[in-house]
């Protein structure tokens, strides 16, 4: 071969694996931070839109912003202190005012779905247990006792509309917030969810989100769970996504969205033991990196029925901001599980 072939083929060669080199390195923390950094801002905008509008409580707007706060917090990201503090109030005012429905086992709007959740953001911000979080837990061990598990309120997917989330909203806030006079029914009820879990088969990917995240709260065989994260991972799609459905309507369910992805990656670290430096977790990153939009969000599609009267909280993407506001949570948070985590005295505010 002559020479001057030869060596062009050495560079195609070393240029080629350079590619491959830097496909497969893992993310680095700065690109991350800039990424979660620029996503803050839209979801503050958007839980305060929310905030200044509604009276209740909303997970779209409220849990998964906050959940992306919070982990923020933890890896040292600036967040705004008071708006946080301002939410958890909202939160807990909205339940406080319920308080008596709660006792009597009625609940409100949205019923295990609203409770779990909120109990959850609650958690999450590291609020204390109070009379009101009693009043909710009580309920919550009410609901849907006829049953193994606690049942969605509405059909609003992906969000809302699928036991398995409901049942570990609710089981969530219970492990978070039961009192010690709870403490045998409560045991009881997990080890209900727990043999629900492990024998009801999951049929999209926010049932295999949140049955991954049950049966490790419920405290089941390592066996159950490692077999819930492996079905998890694998459906990631070949651009390093997942997508909210397998099949069918509508299509843009069927491709990878941040919705989907970020959740999935959420799950598969927080309750499947996936490390983030694994390339599973890496090619998720990358998926979501590739695709946040210059304003910090991702844009996700609805396709649920409004049942509300539609209004603007700031957040972008019109008809779809409560679904890409969630989508945007869950995608920041699953980018900052791979931020190394710093001692809560160093963490910014």
């Amino acid at each position: 071969m002559p020479i001057r072939r030869c060596c062009l083929s050495v560079i195609l060669v070393l240029a080629m694996a350079g590619l491959s080199l830097a496909a497969d390195a893992p993310v680095v923390a700065a690109e991350l931070k800039a990424a979660v950094a620029k996503a803050l801002p839209p979801l503050k905008e958007g839980a305060l839109g929310h905030r200044d509008n509604r009276s209740c409580f909303a997970c779209h707007n409220q849990a998964l912003p906050i959940m992306a706060m919070t982990a923020a917090r933890q890896r040292g990201l600036t967040i705004d202190a008071d708006e946080l503090k301002a939410q958890l109030q909202f939160i807990a005012d909205f339940l406080a005012k319920n308080r008596a429905a709660y006792l009597e086992g009625k609940g409100q709007g949205g019923q295990a779905d609203t409770a779990g959740y909120a109990l959850v953001t609650l958690q999450l911000g590291g609020w204390k247990a109070d009379e009101t979080t009693a009043a909710v837990t009580h309920y919550l061990l009410l609901r849907n006792a006829d049953l193994e598990h606690w049942r969605a309120n509405s059909q609003r997917p992906p969000s809302e509309g699928g036991n398995f989330t409901t049942t570990y909203v609710a089981l969530r806030g219970l492990t978070a917030f039961r009192t010690a006079e709870q403490q045998e029914p409560f045991i009881k009820r997990r080890d209900q969810v727990r043999s629900w879990l492990i024998k009801t088969p999951a049929k999209d990917n926010e049932d295999r989100v949140f049955r991954l995240l049950g049966l490790k709260l419920a405290e089941a065989d390592v066996k159950e769970i490692e077999a819930a994260a492996a079905q998890l991972k694998s459906k990631q799609r070949d651009d390093g996504g997942w997508a909210q459905l397998d099949k069918g309507e509508p299509e843009s369910a069927t491709g990878s969205d941040a919705y989907a992805t970020g959740s999935a990656l959420v799950a598969l670290h927080q309750a499947g033991g996936l490390d983030t430096s694994d390339a599973i977790y890496q090619r998720g990153l990358r998926y979501l990196l590739k695709t946040q939009q210059a304003d910090g969000t991702w844009h996700v599609a609805t396709r649920s029925k409004p049942i509300q009267k539609y209004f603007e909280t700031g957040f972008p993407h019109g008809k779809d901001q409560f679904i890409s506001s969630a989508a945007t949570g869950w995608a920041a948070t699953a980018l900052t599980l791979a931020i190394e985590e710093v001692k809560a005295s160093a963490a910014g505010d």
